[in-house]
C-alpha cells in the first residue's frame, strides 16, 4: 500500500463499462457493466411512466427529497438529489474547498477525474493485492482534507469494515463514501449512510445499479446540512428531471426495499456460484479477489486483453481492468449474472483461456 502523486493520470480515468456494449458490442452478453439484468421492474417502469403527463411544470424534488430522507431516518436538510452519483463528484470538486485531496485506489475513476478537471491535484493511496485491497487507514496521509473510497468498492468487489472507514474521520476532513453498490449487499451491513456521528462524512448513493435506471440519472447525497447547502448552491436549477423524481420515490418505498433485500440475496448466491467456476481454472493462473462482496468480481488472469478480445469473439464483454490505478492489463471485472449465463461465460472463458494444458472443461 504507497501513496503516489499524480502530475499526469497515466490512466484512461473517464473509460467506463459501458463502452464495452456500444457500437459492435451492443449485441454481446454484457458482463461489463454493473447494473442488475431484468431492471427496471415493470412497476417501475409504470410509476416513470405515470410521471409523463407532469412534464409541462417544472421539476418539484421536495417529495422525493424527503421520501429518500425518511429512508435513511435523516432530516431532509441532509439530502441533496442529483443526476446520479457522478453528478455528486462533480459539485463535491467544484463547491468544496480542499488543499490535499486523496483517492483511495483500485475504485471507481469518476472521483478523482472530476477533482482533475476541477483543478485539483489529486493523490492516490493505493491499495494492494497482497492485502486483498483491504484498507490500512494508516495509508492515508494525515493531511488529507478530502478523503474518497467506495464501499463496497468497485472494481474490487471489497466490502470495507464501516468502523474501518469512520476511522478516516478526522476534524477539518471531509470523508466521502460511495455505496452506489451498498444496497447490492445483504442487509447492507458496513454501510455508514444514515450515520450522523462521523464528523465530515459524506455517502453518495446511486439508485441507477440496482434498478436499472442508468439511462434516468438518479442518485443522492447525505451529508451535514452545511455541505449539502454548498452542493446545491454549486448545482444548476432543477438538476433532476421529473421522471427521475418520481423513480427515487418509488425506489425507496418499503415495497422496493424489500425488493432490493430479495435481490441481494440473490446476487450473492449467483456471485458465490460465479466464484466457484472460476476456481476451475486455477491451474490456467485464474484468480478472483476474495471475498467478493459486490454484484461483480475482480479477476486476474494470464493475456488478459487477448483473453478479452477472444471473449467478444465467442459474444461476451467484460470490463477491462487496466484503466483503474493500481491495476494492469492483466486485470478484467465481470459483472454477476444468474447461473445459466454465468455457465456459458465460463465455458466461452475455457475456450479464451491462454494455452490449455488439457481441453477444455465442460461446465454445462
Amino acid at each position: 500500500m504507497r501513496t503516489e502523486a499524480t502530475g499526469g493520470s497515466g490512466h484512461d480515468l473517464r473509460h467506463h463499462g459501458d463502452a464495452e456494449v456500444r457500437d459492435d458490442g451492443a449485441a454481446l452478453v454484457d458482463l461489463a457493466v454493473n447494473v442488475r439484468a431484468d431492471t427496471p421492474p415493470p412497476w417501475l417502469r409504470e410509476e416513470i411512466a405515470g410521471s409523463l403527463s407532469s412534464l409541462a411544470a417544472y421539476p418539484d424534488g421536495r417529495a422525493a427529497r424527503a421520501a429518500v430522507a425518511a429512508r435513511h431516518g435523516l432530516p431532509v436538510e441532509r439530502v441533496l438529489l442529483t443526476a446520479g452519483a457522478a453528478e455528486a463528484f462533480v459539485l463535491l470538486a467544484r463547491a468544496l474547498e480542499v488543499r490535499r485531496p486523496v483517492v483511495v485506489h483500485p475504485q471507481f475513476t469518476e472521483p478523482e477525474a472530476a477533482l482533475r478537471d476541477a483543478g485539483h491535484a489529486v493523490d492516490r493511496v493505493l491499495l494492494r493485492e497482497a492485502d486483498g485491497f483491504r484498507l490500512d487507514p494508516a495509508a492515508v496521509p494525515e493531511d488529507a482534507d478530502l478523503v474518497v473510497i467506495g464501499n463496497p468498492t468497485n472494481p474490487t468487489s471489497v466490502l470495507h469494515p464501516a468502523e474501518t472507514i469512520a476511522g478516516l474521520a478526522r476534524a477539518g476532513r471531509t470523508l466521502v463514501v460511495d455505496e452506489a453498490f451498498m444496497d447490492a449487499v445483504p442487509g447492507e451491513r458496513e454501510a455508514l449512510a444514515g450515520r450522523t456521528d462521523v464528523p465530515g462524512l459524506v455517502v453518495l448513493r446511486s439508485l441507477t445499479k440496482t434498478w436499472g435506471l442508468a439511462g434516468l440519472r438518479i442518485g443522492y447525497v447525505l451529508a451535514a446540512p452545511g455541505v449539502i447547502a454548498e452542493l446545491e448552491r454549486a448545482q444548476p436549477l432543477w438538476p433532476v428531471s421529473t421522471p427521475a423524481l418520481a423513480a427515487a420515490r418509488a425506489c425507496v418505498a418499503p415495497r422496493a426495499l424489500a425488493e432490493a433485500g430479495h435481490a441481494a440475496h440473490r446476487i450473492a448466491g449467483d456471485r458465490a456460484h460465479l466464484v466457484a467456476g472460476l476456481a476451475r481454472f486455477a491451474s490456467r493462473g485464474v484468480r478472483v479477489v476474495e471475498p467478493a462482496e459486490g454484484p461483480f468480481v475482480l479477476v486476474r488472469m494470464p493475456d488478459a486483453a487477448r483473453v478479452r478480445r477472444r471473449l467478444r469473439d465467442l459474444g461476451y464483454a467484460v470490463r477491462r481492468g487496466d484503466t483503474f490505478p493500481g491495476l494492469g492489463e492483466d486485470w478484467v471485472r465481470v459483472a454477476v449474472r444468474d447461473r445459466t449465463t454465468a455457465n456459458a461465460f465460463l465455458q466461452a472463458l475455457s475456450t479464451a483461456l491462454p494455452s490449455p494444458a488439457h481441453p477444455p472443461v465442460s461446465l454445462a
